[in-house]
């Protein structure tokens, strides 16, 4: 199982917003392929899959925020 957290961010922003997410759950991903987009003051930005397999927990809804580092998904690999 591959934790996805949120990357570090721009400096002197710590936290995002969960806009939509690229795939549903039990999917399957690629690595590189987007699996989230989030929003903070500043910018828009994707989250990619670090690793291919199935998406199998998204921990983190749409219009939820989140901190740098915190687990937003889960995916096991293929």
């Amino acid at each position: 199982m591959t934790e996805v957290k949120l990357p570090t961010l721009a400096e002197g922003t710590d936290k995002a917003v969960v806009s939509f997410w690229h795939k549903d759950l039990s999917e399957e991903v690629k690595a590189g392929d987007d699996l989230v987009e989030m929003l903070t003051d500043k910018a828009t930005f994707n989250v990619p899959a670090p690793v291919a397999g199935k998406l199998n927990k998204i921990l983190v809804e749409e219009g939820q925020e989140v901190n740098v580092g915190d687990l937003i998904a889960e995916i096991e690999e293929a």
